[in-house]
């Protein structure tokens, strides 16, 4: 991996004492980089990972001290489960999983401890009959903020149509609703945003059109769905006459609002001119606020490390969105493209160059929650793809949809034939954040930890040091188990294993 360290433009501060503490868990033999892992959470005061390798099923369950208790191989998942995917309560956690046999995929829930052992036996959610020719990858899981209600869909195209199923659980996964509705779909317009439950188990999700295949979204609306109704609401979204390109969806559930997130376009074919939020209000249900930054000159400079203040954000993509009390946010956005032999980067290629869902799929895989998804590094050296991850964009936005203060973070990154050593992580502290990715100093490769107070200034932190030569940090796909705990999966001659860091 080769990362090159950008100027740091820095608001110094007094440093207070600051302190980290890494603990490595030891790599298991088993666990190369070709493991398909994930980390569950904090569970009774262990930490859970699930590992995958070549269709076998675990837990590792670790200690404080990143100790392995034990390994606890999920037996009772068959061999060809297609999808896995977890919900983590302070107490137990639960384990929804999919797999076909013959013609029929069924979709189960399992209940594991704080120990990985598994409590009672899995139960059935909901089952499909699925033809030879269909994606068996079917069901999607999704959770509330507060996890009281777990809901799995599935969506079916038909005849320009989405027949789409819901089942709505509550926190024992007991059934409180299922539903079955109906949604014209253009796969050559239209697009959804992910696909969303709040605490009091409504479905949300917006639907955008464009004019063609390759154009920007020029209309847009906010869709919902009551948790005991079987019908659809669509309401218009106000887009301040504007062009968006992708739209960014988060419930806030403290305020009752649904905020709406783009980078927006004033000609359809220009370039990214500022940033589009939209404040939906869920009681009433009307859009409170549809407001439209343009960036200054002075913030596009900031932004771009070289070339044309005109295109600054044009590689930039929203990347988190962390909600404040007030009603207001912190939008997080990463400056990202790739250089191939083959094609050349094309922002809308990226978004939409390949379909929603395929012509031959009979139904919809649409998984939220993480960005990335783990792949092994390919040792062909054949260099096909170089992954550049640069500056972050940080900006703060009232609850009126209003730019408060607008900073960047400084890096750049690069990488051939894998990016998961790229882009980076937030630890949120509560009263600052933290913004941890790799660079390489002389050589070494350390954790580089940035703040960012409420106030908009930055920080560069005592820089987090491997200790231990030899292990290779991935912060993308790191995880904030506790207020001041965070688990980053590393690598360490050539084997899978992770850090715990205690703020």
């Amino acid at each position: 991996m080769k990362i090159k360290t950008g100027l740091l433009l820095l608001v110094m501060l007094p440093l207070a004492c600051f302190c980290q503490r890494i603990t490595y868990s030891v790599p298991e033999n088993d666990d190369s980089r070709s493991v398909d892992f994930e980390v569950i959470g904090k569970v009774n005061n262990n930490f859970l990972v699930y590992k995958n390798i070549r269709n076998r099923f675990a837990v590792s369950v670790y200690d404080n001290d990143m100790k392995l208790k034990e390994r606890v191989p999920l037996d009772f998942i068959p061999e060809k489960t297609i999808n896995v995917d977890f919900i983590a309560y302070p107490d137990f956690a639960y384990i929804i999983y999919q797999y076909q046999r013959r013609s029929i995929l069924r979709c189960m829930a399992a209940k594991i401890d704080g120990n990985g052992h598994k409590i009672g036996e899995p139960v059935e959610l909901d089952t499909t009959f699925i033809n030879v020719f269909a994606d068996n990858k079917i069901y999607s899981t999704i959770n509330s903020e507060d996890k009281q209600q777990v809901m799995i869909y599935k969506i079916q195209k038909k005849n320009d149509r989405f027949f789409f199923t819901t089942i709505l659980f509550n926190a024992q996964l007991g059934l409180l609703h299922k539903s079955r509705l109906i949604m014209p779909y253009d796969d050559r317009k239209d697009i959804f945003s992910d696909f969303l439950v709040d605490n009091e188990g409504n479905f949300v999700f917006t639907k955008s059109t464009k004019v063609s295949a390759r154009d920007l979204i020029d209309k847009a609306s906010m869709v919902t769905k009551a948790p005991l109704s079987d019908d659809f609401e669509s309401n218009d979204i106000n887009l301040d006459n504007n062009f968006l390109d992708e739209v960014k969806l988060k419930i806030d559930n403290v305020n009752k609002h649904y905020i709406l997130s783009s980078y927006y376009y004033k000609q359809k074919h220009g370039n990214i001119d500022g940033l589009y939020t939209g404040i939906w209000d869920k009681n009433s249900r009307k859009q409170l606020a549809a407001h439209s930054f343009l960036f200054t000159d002075a913030q596009k400079q900031e932004a771009k490390t070289d070339g044309s203040t005109k295109i600054a954000f044009n590689d930039f993509f929203i990347r988190q969105i962390i909600l404040k009390k007030d009603g207001g946010f912190i939008l997080t956005g990463e400056d990202y493209y790739t250089q191939s032999h083959s094609s050349p980067w094309n922002r809308m290629d990226y978004l939409y160059g390949y379909p929603y869902m395929s012509s031959y799929d009979y139904y919809l895989y649409s998984p939220s929650g993480y960005w990335y998804n783990y792949r092994p590094r390919s040792f062909s050296g054949n260099g096909q793809t170089r992954y550049y991850y640069e500056n972050i964009s940080v900006m703060n936005v009232d609850k009126d949809g209003n730019l408060l203060w607008s900073n960047v973070i400084r890096k750049s990154q690069y990488d051939d034939d894998t990016d998961n050593f790229l882009s980076f992580a937030i630890m949120n502290e509560g009263g600052e954040l933290h913004y941890l990715f790799n660079e390489l100093e002389r050589r070494y490769q350390l954790i580089d930890d940035q703040t960012i107070t409420p106030d908009g200034k930055i920080t560069r932190n005592p820089t987090l040091k491997s200790l231990d030569k030899g292990y290779e940090f991935m912060p993308r796909f790191a995880k904030q188990v506790s207020a001041k705990q965070i688990i980053v999966p590393c690598t360490f001659r050539n084997y899978i294993c992770f850090a715990k860091i205690d703020y």
